[in-house]
């Protein structure tokens, strides 16, 4: 880190120190707090106790030493998930796992297309990527090495592996039996297409390896749906990997820093004085089908719901990967100025985009236009005034579909056929938050060196402090390379307890870890819209379909009440007067952050939240905060 130019520079470095020294500090009493001295198993959870009598007709041992797949994907957790009378394995799977053959292999059904990138002709599309996996284990829990996106090399897919498990059935001839769950996650896109794979293994027999079987019958991705299933040959390379103490002492500090945890029908019981409607939180859905999961918090207890796939619930539902979208322009985004308010003080929010990036003068009148104006979504430059018309253009397509940095600038500033006093008209567009997100690099870069990254510094001072999962620690950058830029507008990988975590950060914590204030608690309020006067915050969003965004039919275009739409620092928000919505008893404000496809995170005055993740393009919410409101007010 280089030296600051002035005494708050200073300052605030000394903070950014402390703070992770700090937080480093507390992370690992809770280590030590959770069993790591008694034993390199005891973190994990006690040995698995069952006889080892596995009554196997789902990926047998015969299946995995074939070469055939079977006709259609096999039930998610009949084939991939730990059994009640599974065995302490007696073997240790560390080394590398590398599939072989994936282009010549697989069946592919597809069931979606909407922008027809799937060719009747074979294709990339159609198989896995070839790969190479390190893992190691603990007791039966499988830990890859790596476990953000993976950057293949791919024309079209890229990886992200999660924690797996190990364990020993009687009928598998003394070999120890593994599965693990991955995604697919479509290159410089957003998309994840969620799967699992399975295998045999023994140091003592050979070979050492049975064939890989995998399958991929779920996602979170509007335009595109498909079924992957099929067997490859696999090698496995035994050896020491690197840091694995390291590795496995991360995964152990993650599984005990998840929120406490309910099943869904627990939430019921557990309010069941308030009078709330378990089945209104999703009876607005057109197409519930296309619900990923969903779940709520609630006086710090996450009640999670399940994860359905076309072949039954997923055995992996905890570790399913869920794709920001636009939510990242809040969580990551937003976030990352309030952190810059934070460590800087509020001028940042006045600093001027041409001052960081000088590609402005490629197009458009950024003269006066701020960090501030731009985060909400009111640069003045835009090129159609209608409702999320610039968002859903061919400008825009010719933005979101370039990878290299110069190029996306380039195409994001030529989006200025029209100019208006900044900070005066709301016009929602993607590129202005990937602008927004250079600037903000090119600002941290000048306060603490060329080395510095935007992403980094909120994954170093918010994700990893809140234990966000090893998985969600990486985003998408710019050029396909884990070197390019942070792109800002998407690109976050979820799991269920990510979203619980950075929510109840944001909404109930209001920005405080540990005691310290990480966030800008003045900005954060107003992106809330709980400072002194939420109607002033941010930009009025005008037009839509309020449809959409409700799930209520007849609201239609407009409003009962003017100005009850905000688009603040990132953050939506929506004013639930009396007047309109009589079912309240007060009228409040409620902010939530939004994603393409379907993927909502809804941020309630009373500390609640309530999420849902889907591909069905529809966001109704109004049926899930008339509920939650009853638990406890909601007016402040």
């Amino acid at each position: 880190m280089t030296s600051f130019s002035s005494s708050a520079g200073r300052s605030a470095a000394t903070a950014v120190r402390r703070w992770r020294q700090c937080a480093a500090n507390l992370l690992f009493s809770a280590w030590l707090l959770s069993g790591s001295g008694a034993g390199q198993n005891s973190p994990f959870g006690p040995p698995l106790s069952g006889s080892g009598e596995v009554p196997r007709t789902v990926l047998t041992r015969t299946l995995l030493w074939g070469a055939a797949a079977p006709p259609t994907p096999v039930n998610d957790r009949a084939g991939f998930a730990i059994p009640a009378e599974a065995a302490e394995p007696t073997e240790v799977f560390e080394g590398t796992l590398t599939l072989n053959h994936t282009a010549s292999s697989g069946n592919f059904s597809l069931l979606g297309d909407i922008f027809g990138l799937i060719s009747h002709a074979d294709s990339p599309w159609k198989h896995l990527p070839p790969t190479e996996i390190a893992f190691v284990e603990r007791g039966s829990h499988l830990i890859p090495a790596q476990q953000g996106l993976v950057i293949t090399g791919s024309p079209v897919w890229n990886y992200i592996i999660g924690p797996g498990r190990v364990w020993r059935e009687r009928d598998d001839d003394g070999y120890m039996r593994a599965s693990f769950p991955f995604a697919l996650v479509q290159r410089n896109q957003n998309c994840v297409h969620n799967g699992e794979m399975a295998f045999l293994f023994s140091h003592t027999r050979k070979p050492n390896l049975s064939n890989v079987y995998y399958q991929v019958t779920q996602e979170t991705c509007y335009p595109m749906k498909f079924n992957l299933w099929g067997i490859v040959p696999a090698t496995y390379r035994p050896g020491s990997i690197g840091n694995a103490s390291t590795i496995a002492s991360r995964q152990a500090q993650e599984f005990s820093r998840r929120m406490p945890t309910k099943p869904w029908s627990a939430w019921g019981k557990d309010f069941e004085k308030s009078g709330v409607d378990g089945t209104a939180f999703l009876a607005a859905y057109q197409h519930p089908q296309e619900v990923t999961t969903y779940g709520m918090v609630a006086n710090g207890i996450h009640y999670s719901a399940g994860c359905p796939t076309r072949f039954g619930e997923s055995a992996y539902c905890e570790e399913m990967r869920l794709p920001s979208y636009s939510i990242a322009k809040s969580a990551f985004a937003g976030v990352a100025l309030m952190r810059l308010g934070q460590l800087y003080g509020p001028g940042v929010y006045a600093e001027l985009i041409k001052n960081y990036v000088p590609q402005y003068t490629e197009g458009g009148n950024w003269e006066a236009t701020t960090f501030n104006n731009v985060s909400d979504m009111a640069s003045g430059n835009y090129n159609l005034p209608d409702y999320e018309a610039d968002e859903d253009s061919p400008a825009m397509d010719r933005f979101l579909v370039a990878e290299e940095r110069a190029t996306k600038l380039k195409t994001a500033f030529a989006i200025h056929q029209q100019f208006v006093t900044p900070g005066t008209k709301w016009v929602y567009q993607s590129s202005a938050t990937f602008i927004l997100t250079q600037a903000m690099n090119a600002y941290l870069e000048r306060k603490q060196g060329r080395n510095a990254d935007l992403f980094n510094m909120v994954r170093d001072d918010v994700y990893i402090p809140l234990q966000v999962s090893q998985g969600g620690l990486t985003t998408i950058r710019t050029d396909n390379s884990p070197s390019g830029a942070p792109s800002g507008y998407y690109g976050l990988f979820f799991i269920k307890d990510d979203v619980a975590k950075i929510a109840t950060f944001l909404n109930d914590a209001s920005g405080v870890l540990d005691g310290i204030a990480v966030l800008d608690p003045r900005r954060l309020k107003e992106a809330l819209l709980r400072g002194p006067d939420p109607a002033a915050a941010g930009v009025a969003v005008e037009g839509g379909k309020l449809t959409s965004l409700l799930g209520r039919p007849g609201v239609g275009h407009g409003s009962a009440v003017p100005d009850s739409r905000r688009y603040v620092h990132g953050f939506w928000g929506r004013y639930l007067s009396v007047e309109e919505f009589p079912q309240f008893s007060c009228s409040f404000w409620v902010a939530f952050m939004s994603g393409y496809g379907g993927n909502l995170v809804a941020l309630l005055p009373n500390g609640t939240v309530f999420y849902s993740f889907s591909d069905g393009n529809e966001f109704p919410w109004l049926g899930a905060v008339t509920e939650l409101a009853k638990l406890a007010p909601s007016c402040r």
